[in-house]
């Protein structure tokens, strides 16, 4: 049992939950909680950590015994943990990768979210929770959006981020103009929309513009899109979150879809 918060494998768990940098040099990330940790698969596990209380409740040593696994004192797991009130259990992951291929090929008409330098990691999680329950084939990012292997986003994707493939793009430019010459309609949440988004037709192959918490949409960005959508308001709100919004617009385009 390891009851030393020095000893090298805590530390490295440690700088997991809070360096991106260390999650790319790694190709790991941390699962923390009972819920996630069931969903996971010895193939994508590369080491278990777990508590001496976790352990003592019936059947979870069983569950964690089929992975490499590592027993810790709760002190040393309130140490590695990201959350208040630890569960006890969490994980090591191997990232999964994933091409803008591996989104277009999937079945169906795209319907995809694009998101240029969203910053808050809770908004990113709730956008791929969200976007598998709208059904979407994937989400396109700019390399300024938050790290989709943030602790918090992980989190907030509740399992998604196991099912929901997604993508980090250099050039978000080039990639919204290969995915106009692909048929993609693209259509920017903006609030210099003046087409209300549920009059427009997203049964064909869509994708869907979200810009960043404060400052919205780049103009270049904004540019490429085929038509400006808003969200009509009303009280003294000017918009929603992104998050929010980005739901919004994923739901409608479920919704015609399963209406068509």
């Amino acid at each position: 049992m390891i009851s030393s918060t020095a000893n090298q494998q805590i530390r490295q768990v440690s700088a997991l939950t809070k360096k991106a940098k260390m999650r790319r040099e790694t190709g790991l990330f941390v699962v923390e909680g009972l819920r996630m940790f069931e969903e996971l698969t010895r193939e994508q596990v590369q080491k278990v950590y777990a508590s001496e209380s976790f352990l003592k409740e019936e059947g979870h040593m069983a569950m964690v015994q089929k992975f490499p696994h590592e027993i810790v004192s709760d002190d040393v797991f309130k140490y590695m943990s990201d959350t208040q009130s630890p569960q006890g259990i969490l994980a090591l992951v191997k990232q999964p990768h994933y091409t803008l291929e591996d989104i277009l090929k999937q079945p169906g008409e795209p319907h995809l979210m694009i998101l240029e330098t969203l910053q808050d990691p809770g908004n990113l999680g709730t956008v791929l929770r969200a976007g598998e329950g709208a059904g979407i084939p994937g989400v396109i990012m700019n390399e300024t959006t938050a790290d989709i292997f943030n602790p918090k986003v992980i989190r907030s994707t509740m399992g998604s981020i196991y099912r929901v493939p997604f993508v980090y793009v250099e050039d978000l430019k080039d990639t919204l103009k290969q995915l106009k010459a692909a048929g993609v309609h693209i259509y920017a949440a903006h609030l210099k929309g003046k087409n209300s988004y549920d009059l427009e037709d997203y049964k064909k192959a869509t994708g869907f513009l979200i810009g960043n918490e404060a400052n919205g949409l780049s103009d270049e960005i904004a540019d490429l899109a085929e038509t400006y959508i808003r969200i009509p308001m009303l009280g003294r709100v000017e918009s929603l979150n992104a998050a929010v919004a980005a739901s919004v617009l994923m739901f409608e385009t479920a919704r015609q879809r399963r209406d068509s």
